[in-house]
């Protein structure tokens, strides 16, 4: 297939990014006191953190040791114990409070967020709606969530039986740099609502996003000292992290989840973990051309496609595959690349150097093999240090590293396919399984290929939107993507130890005195018989 774009096609940009001393005289005081609220590292070498957009300094973050580490989590145990006694409407009503600080200050948040990752505003709106909504759907759900659960005894009447809930204790949450708020909110909150505290440790690049929302859940109410951030690296702070949690949650890579999860083994406690995606998009050759091909751009390309959900791979019918790559590539090629703290940019940068190696290295080593560029591929620093246009790749043959490797940015290969299960089975061929999305105009036909596909989450006619957004829907990892889910009531009761509790009264269940055993056993199993006949409850 010959390209529809030149390679080197342009893109809109704003010019250089002009946030000018970042974050500016107003954010500087805001970040200044946000640092303040990190605990420990008074006895190690701070680290300085830049601005993606500029490479300006940010902040100096304190950076804790093992001891500190270990010392906070005996400080939250305190907290813990006074937090899990208050009533769960109590915990309900401050998450409801934060939803509306949330909405009320989302302005401090979206600099924050375009600051220390490098989005474009839109995208870091995305993670300021994603905080509300899952602060208002704990805010509602817990109780009903955490409350008592009746179930039917063993013999009616005589065994009463219930099962309830109790908080792990102190969870232990590792959060990543890509959504630094959105992923802070998804995981601390309902381990907050569920009774527990939390000693987090988002990375150093976004830690500012987290200690945003931390000091905005104490102003709504949260006792300080239920949720605490340490900041460090995970080779000196890692192992106290996994051996003080009573619950470990970490999002990130899958060669750091496998080894986190084998040091949790080894203690008999629990974790869930979100990990690595290469996601596919499914174009079925009844779907409207101009609609998907608009929705895949936003599938591609949000945050930089440093989205643990954005899709990398595009298999599209070849009866349309031609009309939708010279759509697709001319949506891709249009956007505007920018990084002031304003609208105006439709994709920001990318937010580390070593994001952009990969990056780079990924679209060289396609490009050697043979592939073709069909719009993007190179860097713009022109604009900032770690830009990277968005970059449509064809004809990538299996030898390539972007093939199966994930890339985690603005990167997408485009395959045809003639088969529906071909294309299925090829969208199956991965050891990841996290997220996927298929396009048709037939909603049925559309769910129908979404349920044949191994990904822990599917959308029809959206990239990743629908189920991210909704909360009340479990969200996690199929294969080598993870273990466990976020959100809905998953996302809170796998914060919680479950309980079962049976009150016998009158029949024993064993043989009384004086009771022949074979008689005890027959009329038993008379019941038993009779107890299966009864409908079910």
């Amino acid at each position: 297939m010959t390209s529809t774009t030149p390679a080197s096609a342009g893109h809109h940009t704003e010019g250089p990014a002009t946030i000018g001393d970042v974050p500016g005289a107003p954010a500087a005081a805001r970040a200044e006191r946000l640092v303040r609220r990190v605990v420990g590292g008074a006895d190690s070498a701070p680290v300085r953190m830049r601005a993606p957009f500029t490479g300006q300094p940010i902040a100096t973050l304190p950076q804790a040791t093992d001891a500190d580490v270990r010392a906070v989590f005996d400080q939250a145990r305190e907290a813990q114990r006074a937090w899990a006694e208050r009533p769960v409407e109590d915990r309900q009503r401050i998450l409801i409070r934060l939803h509306d600080l949330v909405l009320k200050r989302q302005e401090e948040a979206l600099d924050l967020v375009q600051i220390e990752a490098g989005k474009a505003r839109m995208d870091a709106f995305d993670e300021v709606s994603a905080t509300a909504l899952v602060a208002a759907y704990y805010g509602k759900h817990s109780a009903k969530f955490l409350s008592p659960r009746r179930a039917a005894g063993l013999i009616p009447v005589l065994t009463k039986v219930g099962e309830i809930r109790h908080p792990k204790g102190v969870v232990g949450i590792i959060s990543p740099w890509n959504y630094p708020l959105a992923l802070t909110a998804m995981d601390v909150l309902p381990a907050l609502a569920a009774g527990n505290a939390v000693v987090q440790k988002p990375d150093n690049q976004t830690a500012l996003s987290a200690l945003w929302l931390q000091e905005l859940a104490e102003e709504a109410g949260l006792p300080t000292g239920v949720w605490q951030i340490v900041l460090g690296r995970g080779s000196q702070i890692g192992d106290a992290l996994v051996e003080e949690s009573d619950y470990l949650c970490f999002t990130g890579s899958t060669p750091t989840g496998k080894g986190l999860a084998a040091k949790v083994a080894e203690r008999l406690t629990s974790y869930s973990l979100e990990l690595g995606g290469k996601n596919p998009m499914i174009v079925l050759p009844d779907a409207d051309i101009a609609k998907t091909a608009t929705g895949a751009v936003t599938a591609c390309f949000s945050s930089a496609g440093q989205l643990c959900v954005s899709v990398e791979r595009i298999y599209v019918h070849e009866s349309i595959r031609e009309e939708f790559t010279r759509a697709f590539v001319a949506k891709t090629a249009a956007l505007r690349l920018g990084g002031a703290l304003d609208y105006q940019a439709q994709m920001g940068s990318l937010t580390s150097e070593a994001q952009l190696e990969t990056v780079s290295a990924h679209v060289e080593d396609a490009r050697s093999k043979g592939a073709k560029v069909l719009t993007g591929g190179k860097a713009r620093p022109d604009l900032g240090p770690l830009f990277y246009e968005p970059t449509v790749l064809t004809d990538v043959t299996e030898d390539v590293k972007l093939f199966a490797e994930e890339t985690f940015g603005p990167v997408v290969s485009i395959y045809g396919y003639t088969d529906v299960t071909d294309a299925i089975e090829r969208a199956n061929d991965t050891k990841f399984g996290l997220n996927a999305s298929v396009w048709s105009r037939n909603g049925r036909a559309g769910w129908e290929v979404a349920a044949r596909l191994k990904a822990g989450t599917v959308n029809v006619n959206e990239g990743f939107a629908a189920t991210f957004g909704t909360v009340g829907l479990p969200m996690g990892g199929m294969k080598e993507s993870g273990v466990g889910r976020r959100n809905g009531a998953e996302g809170l009761l796998k914060y919680t130890e479950a309980q079962a509790i049976a009150v016998q009264r009158g029949m024993p269940l064993r043989p009384g005195k004086g009771i022949p055993p074979k008689l005890w056993v027959r009329t038993l199993s008379t019941s038993l018989k009779a107890l299966r006949r009864l409908p079910r409850r």
